[in-house]
């Protein structure tokens, strides 16, 4: 394991300060305050009762997950314009919050929300590489706070996880494997990936690719070994938080 420091005096494997803040936004079901370093993203699960228009048509049992992410103007150097005065949702927030939902839906039994959906608002206050990431990792808290409170107040019957779910991003930067790389990281890494993964260390999904580059399979062996240790710290973080 490589002892070179980062710019920011990281160890190549380090996560960034880490904490995840219960209770930040009070009308939501469970919400949290995710931070991963610089960046800071809140994480709300609120509950409706009613499904999508698919499962009614199609009789499908049970609930569903679905996630909603926004950065808000001033969480960029630059001001970002809000999708409502594009007129259209982001190419880029599409992809994300589709990667929340699935994320989400990977450690849930969907049939133990009957009738019901649970919202995951997640918008990014400060933005310093990773969104994605943190968003994943604090959509879990904030939907196990919301799933504790249902079930508290008698709406739900038991709890719907079947696991927990956390994320992180490493990638090669200047030729050094570093794991939940920040902005300027992210900007001028080679290769890139972002790995979900379950509590047990089963993967969720992983998106990869070279910035105009190539990566050897022993590149990639080591980077989900670098991430699957990562994601297991963020798991105990996690944990310690949840009780």
């Amino acid at each position: 394991m490589s002892t070179e420091k980062r710019l920011d005096g990281r160890l190549p494997h380090e996560l960034r300060p880490l904490s995840f803040e219960p209770g930040f936004a009070p009308h939501a079901t469970g919400s949290v305050l995710a931070c991963f370093g610089n960046t800071r993203v809140i994480c709300a699960a609120t509950l409706e009762k009613r499904v999508p228009g698919w499962m009614r048509e199609q009789g499908v049992e049970g609930g569903w997950i679905t996630a909603e992410y926004s950065m808000l103007p001033y969480s960029t150097h630059d001001r970002k314009a809000r999708d409502i005065a594009k007129g259209r949702l982001d190419g880029r927030s599409v992809e994300i919050q589709r990667l929340i939902g699935r994320s989400m839906r990977a450690v849930v039994d969907l049939k133990k929300l009957p009738g019901y959906t649970l919202w995951i608002d997640c918008d990014v206050l400060q933005a310093d590489g990773g969104t994605r990431t943190a968003s994943i990792s604090g959509a879990y808290v904030a939907s196990q706070l919301a799933v504790r409170r249902l079930m508290a107040d008698g709406v739900l019957a038991e709890s719907p996880f079947t696991d927990s779910v956390a994320a992180v991003s490493v990638g090669i930067f200047h030729d050094l494997e570093i794991a939940d790389l920040n902005y300027h990281e992210d900007r001028e890494a080679s290769v890139d990936f972002n790995i979900v993964m379950t509590g047990g260390g089963q993967y969720v999904e992983v998106q990869g690719t070279g910035e105009e580059a190539t990566f050897s399979s022993e590149q990639l062996a080591r980077l989900l070994d670098m991430g699957k240790h990562a994601v297991a710290q963020i798991t105990a973080r996690q944990a310690e938080v949840l009780g």
